[in-house]
């Protein structure tokens, strides 16, 4: 078998029949990925980021004689959506609640955007560093399409501060557009009917920095009769969500990562920008659940995770899943002084507790395969309904939405199983 540099998949591989690669507008290296999968139900793909010294080749492109003609010769560059033009060349980012300020020649904190002579460019239109047929489960959502898979794809940077990443590998290299891996939304989606994919996800690193090419690829997917989803910190401004729904956002999963102070510390963030926009995408009919990773010393303690929880119940309601998931030391987690191994389970089924006990009616268990928190039971009677080992469901056995011993309708958007 031909090894391809920079690319990983897991697990034992096997050869298999590639789809059809005609005009779908992807990178060679992509293409050589499927000849290869791993034995387990899911495709993963990573372009490995460690030849990335981006930050200083991005603004030598502004620097050289032709920025523009430079720039424009990459098919992951194009004009960003939301921004303003200020005095000076300067513009303002409007695709996230940063909102930067950015100079000629600047980059914005996510470093995904950068501004040429008063025009905003986004430097991530299509740039896959990574794409996987996941189970939705992953996501995590536990009440959307139960069983489906949905192709997923991530590109580069964050803007978020966390140090505790456990994605960093993308998340914290900045885009090249002079080697972007670029995958157009029509290729995207036959990639995903040739993986039996139900939908499609935004995800891997923080998704908003591809506001643009999640635009172009929702529309299309909905078109077709694919669900959209989003798995986010939540930080967009309230314009970018609204166009993301416009476009067939279907379901988010947004991850509250704390309180107002942790959040702050952290993330460099403020916590009420994730709570209005998790507001925002239920009021406009979006599938909404929420995630915390459960770390001893940031949110871990009682009246973190009660507070959350109430949250939750007053703004979302008692339906409105909540993941509570095992933290594990990744990338600076160590460095910021962190806690230095896995989070208790004791201390992740305490949250799921608490939870219930503040009228959250499916709080689940995650990153700890097989427990029984992972299952869904009825809130009436506590039969056991959607019983999980980690991605993947072993009974299911909800009867027209409903318990089938005492009939309580349970929330779930979407049919069960896989294409």
């Amino acid at each position: 078998m031909v090894s391809f540099p920079g690319l990983k998949t897991p697990g034992q591989r096997r050869m298999v029949k590639p789809p059809i690669l005609s005009g779908l507008g992807f990178h060679p290296v992509l293409w050589a990925a499927f000849r290869v999968k791993a034995a387990i139900p899911a495709l993963i793909l990573s372009v490995k980021a460690s030849s990335r010294k981006v930050s200083q080749g991005v603004k030598a492109l502004y620097l050289s004689g032709s920025p523009v003609a430079e720039l424009s010769g990459s098919p992951c560059v194009r004009e960003a959506l939301l921004y303003e033009k200020l005095e000076k060349g300067k513009v303002r980012c409007g695709t996230c609640e940063r909102l930067c300020v950015i100079p000629p020649g600047g980059l914005g904190f996510c470093r995904s955007r950068l501004n040429v002579d008063g025009i905003l460019y986004t430097l991530t239109y299509g740039d896959v560093s990574s794409l996987s047929a996941n189970p939705i489960e992953k996501k995590p959502f536990f009440h959307f399409w139960p069983g489906s898979f949905a192709l997923t794809v991530g590109s580069w940077s964050c803007n978020f501060t966390c140090p505790w990443c456990q994605n960093w590998e993308i998340s914290k290299q900045p885009p090249n557009p002079g080697k972007c891996n670029h995958l157009s939304a029509e290729g995207f989606l036959r990639l995903a009917r040739a993986e039996r994919c139900r939908g499609t996800s935004i995800s891997f690193n923080e998704p908003t920095l591809m506001l643009e090419y999640s635009l172009e690829v929702f529309r299309l997917a909905r078109s077709k009769g694919y669900y959209n989803t989003y798995v986010s910190n939540g930080y967009m401004t309230l314009e970018a969500l609204r166009r993301l729904v416009e476009a067939g956002l279907d379901g988010i999963n947004i991850d509250v990562k704390g309180g107002e102070e942790a959040v702050c510390k952290y993330c460099g963030a403020d916590v009420e920008k994730v709570w209005r926009n998790a507001e925002e995408a239920k009021r406009l009919g979006v599938h909404v659940e929420i995630t915390t990773l459960v770390i001893p010393g940031v949110n871990g303690d009682r009246e973190t995770l009660k507070a959350i929880a109430g949250r939750i119940l007053d703004c979302l309601g008692a339906e409105t899943p909540w993941h509570v998931t095992q933290y594990y030391p990744a990338y600076k987690s160590l460095e910021a002084d962190l806690y230095q191994a896995r989070t208790p389970v004791e201390l992740v089924e305490e949250a799921r507790r608490i939870g219930l006990r503040e009228g959250l009616k499916y709080v689940y268990v995650g990153n700890i395969p097989g427990h029984p928190g992972e299952n869904t039971y009825c809130p009436r009677c506590g039969e056991l309904l959607i019983e999980r080992w980690g991605f993947t469901i072993a009974k299911y056995r909800l009867e027209d939405g409903c318990c089938p011993k005492c009939g309580e309708a349970i929330p779930i958007t979407g049919r069960y199983g896989r294409l």
